[in-house]
């Protein structure tokens, strides 16, 4: 079992990624120590706090469908790292959030200001890194952030008159899975992929960046840890809508426990200790929830087939196995 929680099929295929996200860890800290001390220290602040770092995971996994030695394939995950962690500088400012990964986040340490221009940096270096890389990687890290900024207004907006739940499934698909599938476009461009299996991986990451996000906002209606990175029932709090509390809403489930729950969610933010406690208790519980863990699997599984196209061994497998994870820590 790596550390990551994921089981990988392969010892080989575990080693040669755990030695790139060392490599990536390493060129991280290196692509922001050379800036001012100030633009040093805030942009450090999210490098050091970890994170799943998912995202260069899954390039270094669909590296294996080439060669996986290339020095391209840690700088491209250190672009697709960098661009990810941007966004976080930024949706903690639009979120007004004061913790980051267990940590006061960039904007209640500093400012907004601060924390926007600091995004702005780590954009610019990974732009720098993907020129490197050539035209074609700038073109996908450019697509990829207008496709991640369409998804985050989409969510200032809301759905308006639109289906909620179609429209939520979209801004994830848009905000979280297009760079998760640019990750692993990534890993088989850079690594000498055949073009056929490049794409073949950039689909699986589409389905696999939706799983995997439904999966974290599950996890954090479900777990009675800080399994999900932040306190049980934060989104709820927050009166952040996820996908088991918009299929309850759109219930018609008549028993005493969905209508109760119905009135609870439409509430809105349920900061009352006792409401949100009654109100997480009947979520837990809820048809919405197996519904939602239902979504999750079924996403997973189409991130399964989008690499039946793939080549028999452990490479797939491990990206099987991914599919498998995503799944089950939910369940």
């Amino acid at each position: 079992m790596h550390a990551s929680g994921i089981d990988f099929v392969d010892p080989a295929i575990e080693a040669s990624v755990s030695a790139i996200l060392e490599e990536v860890e390493a060129s991280l800290r290196d692509s922001v120590d050379n800036a001012d001390p100030l633009v040093r220290e805030a942009s450090m602040h999210l490098v050091s706090a970890g994170g799943k770092r998912f995202r260069p995971l899954l390039v270094a996994v669909g590296a294996h469908l080439g060669d996986p030695a290339r020095p391209r394939v840690t700088e491209a995950a250190v672009v697709m790292e960098l661009t990810h962690l941007a966004t976080l500088y930024h949706d903690d400012v639009m979120d007004e959030a004061a913790v980051r990964r267990g940590a006061p986040s960039a904007n209640s340490r500093w400012t907004n200001s601060v924390a926007i221009l600091v995004g702005d940096y780590l954009f610019a270096r990974a732009a720098d890194i993907a020129a490197d890389l050539g035209t074609e990687a700038v073109r996908l890290q450019a697509r990829t952030f207008s496709q991640l900024v369409q998804g985050q207004l989409a969510e200032t907006v809301g759905p308006r008159d639109g289906d909620p739940i179609a429209h939520h499934l979209q801004v994830i698909e848009d905000k979280t899975a297009s760079l998760i599938a640019t990750s692993a476009r990534f890993g088989g461009l850079f690594s000498g992929a055949p073009a056929d299996q490049v794409e073949a991986l950039a689909g699986y990451g589409t389905s696999m960046g939706i799983a995997f996000q439904l999966s974290d906002d599950l996890l954090d209606i479900a777990s009675e840890s800080i399994q999900s990175g932040k306190t049980p029932g934060t989104d709820l709090r927050e009166g952040v809508p996820t996908l088991p509390m918009l299929y309850a809403l759109a219930s018609d489930d008549a028993d005493a426990g969905s209508i109760r729950l119905r009135e609870l969610l439409s509430m809105g933010p349920l900061v009352d200790d006792a409401l949100h406690a009654e109100a997480l208790g009947l979520l837990r519980e809820s048809p919405a929830m197996k519904r939602a863990r239902e979504t999750v699997r079924t996403y997973a599984d189409e991130a399964r087939s989008r690499i039946a196209v793939l080549p028999e061994g452990p490479t797939r497998r491990t990206l099987e196995g991914l599919c498998d994870f995503i799944s089950d820590r939910t369940s």
